[in-house]
């Protein structure tokens, strides 16, 4: 007998004697719970998101069950369910010892009388996840008077504020016992900026014009001449994509390629070169479909995706891989602009942070109408291309009806498949031509190859003999001939009729075949066809010319066009055969992987996140501890893509500003204020300064949310122009440079470093934009990928625009901790590894780029091994080398050659860091 009814009918049998031995929680209830249940459910350890040391959170129940206790219902009430099963995977407990039956009675009693749990008995208090620091206002006003970076021509506010920024680093430190390192040397600030702002050295001639330039707004005048560089937009462009995960294949197993991704990224790339505000940069990536910004929307479908074909063809495994996609799209918009992993709560309440399983279907909501795909591009360009093809339909229109009158005119009568029959006045001939000019069109494949099954000519006699028949002599010629055991010139007039005894033109609507009679016939009529059987129709001449003479000069025209009209006639059609060309190539509308938006699907709450276990309708909201935005369910798509994108800019959202500001400066430094960039909920890191992050949050907004502003903020502050060199008191104090003691000097990215070996050797290709070159023999499949080794070209455009393939890294500078788009990389962690060492000295694209360089060197200064050795440390470091490094590297020419002097060069820390 089941336990939970043998039970119940023993506590009915004593219930007259129990009935008023009311149970009481904190004497007889919570015990039971702390032996055998705190240990998994309490405030150590919340096994299935389920608590028993706490009213409410016990009530709520947890992860999959809904309540866990409903007061007199037991066979609603989880709780006893799971105490009194049989089953031992769901018993609980589900180790040690199991609850006694007076345990159980007593617990079934309990629900029974309505489970009074008394309020303020809890010995543990639930925290408000709610309750954290990224949750609350920014600590400063944004609606001070607007810090517009126009409005201070000679840089003063700029200054000005870079000395807020100095001012809240300098008291961190000297709470620390620290301060500021010295100013770094200007070669070294200058090389750092450039690579910071455009991921390229300065040129040896633009870093003595700096050294030279004793005013005090040198510093100012080179970063507005980088930021207003289209290279700014490559290079930071590139950290947004990083934190998108953006790739142009779909990954998974098979990867297949992504041919049309690339307009987002020329898109982020331009948006950071025009200084985009990023409230509006935001809500095009969630609705640029809406305001003229088609491919920003391709920041919805940045992730991996699953094809058709890779999914089953059960509808459950459509079903999940539905929620994958838009799992995938809620994720993307939950980091990248909100720094909270949403995502997590998707089969249950988030383990750390204030969202609940519930939040996470009401913002997947806002997505219900996105589906992963192609559209083509609405532009101004589109708009354009479409009015020009309307325009040149028009016209195409008009020759048709005068193609058609022209027709009409010369041919009353339409042709026939089974027969034609043209008579005219008896002339002497010897030779009949047949010329067609078009044809009737085949349903599927459009304007084909004519066809006829024979050619009579008869003589103008009362027998009216057929003297077209080859048993009488008559030989044939034709324009030319398609043939088969069905399709030859010469059963055009064996006198068989039907399609297996045809000739057929070599020509799509054209052709013309000569009759030659044995000698000067008078004739008076000609019937030709195409099945005289009645069977096909196609291929049917629908324009003609009938000739005849006694010889080849003296043809006279006897029916159909005539030879006026056969001109105009021709123009009229090489005229439209262009324009149909013309309007094909204009309706060719460029298509794009960003999305396409259909009407939103019922968005339900899944138990445990599973498609198969849908409940009720959720509607679009956002976050309940962040807002109260709420759509009908019914609302629109672009309703709710609108609605997200106008909440999360809001410049009262505490998240939005910080989670950008954050990242900038981690751009900038290394490391953000907010280590952990993607998570600023409550398993992320605590800002190192809070103040600053909460200034140049609320600057960012005050300056109209531009990027370009902070930074100039940022790259003219102290903090930010402080050396790179290493101190004891503050290594010993601040080993990973949190409190920016000094500036954290690091590696390169491995774009910046590939694009900076081109550009120091004269190779690098500026071109912009369009689809990317390849990395890989392959764009992707399941043929692998082999590396190509040598470039030349558009392979030696800018690393940003390289074909990315999903998981698969680039073959040398893959080994830089280049991301492979499987995951977002909101920060690129920094290896060391031989490999490294090896790629970037062995590699053919080094041993190539070494020899170029090499080259350079010898073109620029001519065959003096010294100079040429001076030139390349200029052309790569910036500088002059020491006299022994000179006399080390001189050595090393004369017994290697300069390209080895060069892959040392390229592999040097002084190269490959920023200073």
């Amino acid at each position: 007998m089941n336990r939970l009814l043998a039970c119940s009918l023993f506590v009915l049998l004593i219930d007259p004697l129990i009935a008023e031995d009311s149970i009481d929680f904190v004497e007889q209830v919570r015990p039971i719970f702390q032996q055998h249940c705190y240990a998994c459910h309490a405030e150590a350890k919340q096994k299935s998101g389920f608590r028993l040391d706490i009213k409410a959170a016990a009530f709520e129940g947890g992860d999959g069950y809904g309540a866990a206790i409903v007061p007199g219902e037991l066979d609603e009430s989880p709780l006893i369910e799971l105490i009194t099963s049989d089953d031992p995977d769901t018993r609980m407990p589900p180790e040690g010892n199991r609850l006694s039956p007076a345990e159980i009675d007593l617990l079934i009693r309990w629900v029974q009388q309505g489970a009074d749990w008394p309020d303020g008995v809890d010995l543990a208090t639930l925290e408000d996840r709610t309750d954290h620091w990224s949750f609350k206002p920014l600590a400063f006003p944004i609606d001070a008077a607007a810090s517009d970076p126009h409005t201070a021509a000679d840089g003063q506010l700029d200054a000005a504020n870079g000395l807020r920024i100095d001012a809240f680093v300098q008291n961190e430190l000297q709470r620390h016992g620290l301060t500021l390192s010295p100013a770094a040397p200007r070669r070294d600030w200058l090389r750092r900026v450039y690579f910071d702002l455009i991921g390229l050295p300065p040129t040896p001639q633009q870093i003595v014009e700096f050294e030279h330039d004793d005013s005090s707004e040198a510093q100012r005048h080179v970063v507005d001449r980088l930021l207003a560089s289209p290279r700014y937009g490559e290079r930071w462009g590139q950290h947004w994509l990083d934190v998108v995960r953006y790739a142009d294949t779909h990954g998974f197993e098979v990867n297949t390629p992504r041919p049309n991704a690339w307009p987002y990224r020329d898109y982020v790339i331009a948006s950071f070169n025009n200084d985009t505000p990023y409230d509006q940069f935001i809500h095009e990536q969630l609705h640029g479909d809406t305001m003229q910004q088609d491919a920003a929307t391709g920041f919805l479908v940045t992730a991996a995706a699953l094809l058709p074909g890779q999914i089953g063809k059960d509808d459950a495994s459509k079903r999940l891989a539905r929620q994958d996609e838009l799992a995938e799209i809620v994720i993307n918009t939950g980091e990248a602009f909100l720094g909270l992993s949403v995502g997590c709560a998707r089969c249950h309440d988030h383990k750390f942070d204030a969202i609940s399983h519930t939040d996470y279907f009401a913002m997947q909501a806002f997505f219900s109408g996105v589906k992963y795909g192609e559209r083509p591009i609405a532009s101004e360009d589109s708009d354009r291309r479409r009015h020009q093809a309307a325009k040149l339909a028009t016209r195409v229109d008009e020759i048709e009806n005068e193609l058609q009158q022209a027709a009409d005119i010369a041919m009353p009568a339409a042709t026939e498949a089974q027969m034609n029959s043209l008579a005219f006045e008896p002339i002497d001939a010897r030779f009949v031509r047949f010329t067609i000019h078009d044809c009737n069109r085949h349903p599927s494949l459009g304007l084909i190859e004519p066809c006829l099954d024979e050619f009579e000519i008869f003589a103008a006699d009362p027998v009216e003999t057929n003297v077209a028949l080859a048993s009488r002599g008559t030989k044939l010629t034709a324009s030319g001939s398609r043939t088969s055991d069905k399709h030859r010139l010469e059963h055009l007039n064996d006198g068989l009729y039907g399609n297996s005894h045809s000739w057929m033109s070599d020509t799509a609507g054209r052709g013309w075949v000569l009759l030659e009679l044995p000698e000067v016939t008078s004739i008076g009529r000609v019937v030709w066809s195409r099945d005289r059987q009645g069977k096909f129709s196609d291929r049917l001449p629908t324009s003609f010319t009938l000739q005849a003479g006694p010889s080849l000069d003296a043809m006279q025209h006897l029916a159909g066009l005539a030879e006026s009209q056969v001109q105009r006639s021709q123009a009229l059609r090489d005229e439209k055969q262009s324009l149909e060309k013309q309007i094909e190539q204009l309706n060719k509308t460029p298509q794009f992987f960003a999305g396409r938006f259909t009407k939103p699907e019922p968005t339900h709450f899944l138990l445990r996140g599973d498609p198969e276990q849908p409940r009720e309708l959720v509607p679009p909201a956002v976050l309940t501890a962040l807002g109260d935005v709420r759509l009908a369910g019914d609302a629109s798509d672009r309703e709710r893509r609108m609605a997200l994108a106008d909440w999360i800019a809001r410049p009262d959202n505490p998240l939005t500003a910080r989670v950008m500001v954050n990242r900038i400066w981690q751009w900038h430094f290394g490391i953000g204020l907010v280590g952990t960039p993607s998570d600023f909920g409550r398993s992320g890191e605590r800002p190192s300064h809070p103040e600053l992050l909460d200034w140049l949050a609320a600057e960012f907004i005050r300056s109209g949310w531009s990027v370009k502003h902070l930074h100039r903020l940022i790259v003219l502050s102290q903090t930010y122009g402080q050396s790179n060199q290493i101190v004891p008191a503050g290594q010993a104090v601040d080993a990973s440079v949190r409190l920016l003691w000094r500036f954290p000097s690091r590696r390169m990215e491995a774009e910046a470093i590939r694009d900076s070996m081109l550009a120091v050797n004269g190779r690098l290709n500026l071109t912009t934009g369009g689809p990317g070159f390849d990395l890989f023999k392959s764009r992707g499949g399941l043929s692998g990928f082999p590396p190509i080794e040598s470039f030349s070209d558009q392979g030696l455009r800018r690393m940003v625009y390289a074909h990315k393939i999903r998981m698969e890294p680039e073959a040398v500078f893959g080994a830089f901790d280049c991301p492979d788009a499987g995951q977002s990389a909101a920060r690129r962690r920094q290896s060391t590894t031989p490999i490294q060492a090896l790629n970037l000295f062995n590699s053919r694209f080094t041993i190539e780029q070494s020899e170029a360089l090499a080259a350079r060197a010898a073109a620029d200064v001519g065959g003096d091994v010294r100079d040429q050795i001076r030139h390349l440390y200029r052309l790569t470091l910036g500088r002059d080398p020491e006299r022994d490094e000179l006399d080390s590297a001189e050595a090393l020419v004369g017994q290697h050659g300069l390209p080895t002097l060069c892959r040392v060069i390229y592999n040097a820390n002084e190269f490959l860091f920023m200073p």
